[in-house]
Order: structure tokens, then sequence, then C-alpha cells
């Protein structure tokens, strides 16, 4: 595929370095129930963390990232790597339902917790997860993959602070993903353990919209939820909506299922749609459908013209290092604490607001 020159306004900037070396950093995984646990193991050590111990319960998922990071130790126990003073940090990807009561217990040891997203499952976890911050000063941290570990997101991000499009007005997010359902675990159709699929997968949407309309806050204004053909396994959601409206007036619609066909050459066509003042962008991020199946590619129209920028391998993941930083200078760089607790807010609130469809199997 050919393209016009990019403009440089909305170039990429440079990819990030590791920010530390050595022990400077040293962290933990623990509680490896979801694969995202590799990912963000992979982001931190990229940008200079050592992975210091393996936790799980089941050895063999802690052998098989330890597999791929084989200079780590294998724990015999959460406590054991609690113990440890020079871990600053623990990575974890629990059962859902899980993850907030785990982040407390690392916190109250004395350790920042990075989990995999949803959070929380209850209000209840929430609202236990923020008393514990502020009684231990320690970080609760949220691996929203979707746009934290996408170049494409991640460039769309640099281009609204930029004011690339003006100030945005509404937010559209697509979150498509293939339901695998033979593999998966018997927790991942008991709602009460992964939160229904507005809590769960449209947790990153919720995310993207705050970041990127800027808004502090948001009102959820609908939301439903549905099975639509899975009578087999009742408490799924194969499909969920949601409508928000931020406290600065910018709109937001999600849908997620788990509809994506075997034809797709990956695991869910998720696309974002940015509308603002004077542009709007596109973002597919993991493929552009029959045309190229790399992903990261972003769409952006303003008064100037028509922009392809495909940014695939140019952006990298700044988040992880600035991250670090955090951890380490107890600053906010990365994401506030508060942006991530009011994304887990509104997911939770949205998943009891919504409404039950019926099924269209």
């Amino acid at each position: 595929m050919s393209h016009r020159p990019t403009p440089p306004d909305l170039a990429p900037g440079a990819k990030p370095r590791p920010v530390t070396r050595g022990d400077e950093f040293v962290f933990a995984a623990a509680h490896l129930e979801h694969g995202h646990i590799t990912s963000q193991c992979d982001g931190l050590v990229d940008a200079g963390a050592k992975l210091k111990w393996i936790f799980d319960p089941d050895p063999q998922k802690a052998a098989a990232l330890h597999a791929k990071h084989p200079t780590a130790r294998l724990a015999r126990a959460l406590d054991e790597i609690l113990d440890d003073a020079e871990v600053r940090l623990v990575a974890a990807a629990a059962v859902p339902c899980d993850r907030g009561p785990l982040g407390c217990r690392v916190m109250r040891a004395g350790k920042d917790y990075f989990t995999d997203k949803t959070p929380f499952t209850t209000l209840a976890q929430l609202a236990e997860a923020r008393r514990t911050v502020a009684e231990t000063g320690r970080k609760y941290a949220v691996y929203f993959s979707e746009r934290l570990h996408s170049e494409a997101a991640m460039h769309a991000t640099d281009l609204v602070a930029r004011g690339a499009i003006g100030r945005v007005l509404q937010v559209i997010g697509l979150g498509p993903h293939r339901l695998g359902k033979a593999g998966r675990p018997a927790w991942f159709f008991e709602k009460e353990r992964y939160g229904g699929i507005l809590c769960d997968i449209g947790s990153h949407q919720f995310e993207q919209f705050l970041t990127w309309s800027g808004a502090r806050a948001a009102e959820v204004t609908h939301a439903a939820v549905a099975n639509h053909t899975h009578p087999d396994k009742p408490e799924l959601e194969d499909y969920g909506e949601a409508s928000l409206v931020g406290d600065n007036g910018a709109t937001n619609f999600v849908r997620v299922d788990w509809f994506t066909p075997d034809g797709l050459g990956i695991w869910g066509d998720g696309r974002s749609f940015i509308l603002g003042t004077r542009g709007y962008i596109e973002l597919r991020k993991y493929i552009d459908v029959a045309r190229d199946p790399a992903g990261n590619h972003v769409y952006l129209v303003d008064e100037r013209g028509e922009h392809h920028l495909p940014v695939d391998g140019q952006v990298g993941y700044r988040f992880f290092g600035e991250f670090i930083l955090d951890c380490l200078n107890r600053t906010e760089r990365a994401m506030t604490q508060a942006h991530a607790f009011h994304a887990a807010e509104l997911c939770l609130r949205a998943q009891a607001a919504a409404r039950r469809l019926p099924a269209r199997g």
C-alpha cells in the first residue's frame, strides 16, 4: 500500500526507551489467571523493570510464564513475594472477582499493584480499594490494554492532546471479541466472578472515553446487555451497549460483544471513532479488514484533507516507563489514581443499570 507523506504535526514522536535497568525497579507477577499477564510483564520488562518472582496456585500457569522469563524465581506462596522488601510492585491477572481483594492485600503489604482489567466486579470492592489507597499511599493501577498497549490508541491520545481535531464532542468505542468458548475457564461463564460484559471488556471503552474527551466524570444514560445465542451458558452476556454523558458535555457510545466470526484474521476488529470540532479520527487498532492484516491504522480528517497514519512499530508503549517512574517518584504522569478508579466506577454503574434484552439467536 502507498501512502501520502504524513504532515509533520501528525507524525509520531520518538519511541520511548527503558527508564530503569538492573535492580532499580523490581516487580513480581502473581495470580496468572488471564493471558494479559504476559503483556503486563512484557511491557514492564521492556521499560527496564526486573521480574524477580512468579507465583500462581496452579504450577502449570506459573511454569508457562516462567518459560518466558526464566531468570525469575518461582514463589511457593504469595507471602514469599509480599515479604520481599526489594519488590516494589505486584502485577496480577486474577479471576476478576478476586482482583480487588488481592490489590488491597498487596497495598497493605507496602507494595504498588498493577491489575488486569476489569479491576473490580462490585462497587464495594472499589470503595475498599479507595480506602486502602488513602490509608497506605500505594498505587492501584489498571492495565487498560486497548489503549495502553495499542500504538494507534496511544498516538490518538497524543493527537487529541495536541488539539489536532479540536475539542472532542463524542467518542464511539467498538470492542468485539472472539469467544473461543471451548477454551474458556469455568469462571468466564459465571457472572458473579467475571462481572458482566460491560464491567469486563466494556471497561476499556469507558477508560478511553474519559481520556480522549477530557471528562472527569460521566453519567450512564443507557445500558443494555443480552445473551443472544448461548442458552447453554445462561450467565454469559455475549452483547452489551451503553451511552454516557461527560461532565463537559461530551458523549460516548460503547458496543462490546463476543461475535467475532472465524473468518476474521484477528481476535477482534476493535475500532474507535473520535469526533472533534475541527476533525475526526478513526482507529483500526488490530486489522484493516480485507486491506491490511497489520493493525495500528489511524485515519484522521481535518480541514487540510484526509490522512492515513499507519503507525505500527512507530509509537511504542510509553505507559510502562511512565508508570515505573510514577512508582519510584510517587507521581501520576502515566495515569492518575482518580482516572483509573472513575473508569472502573463507570463500568460497574453501567453494568448495574443495564436492562436485559431478549435473545435473538
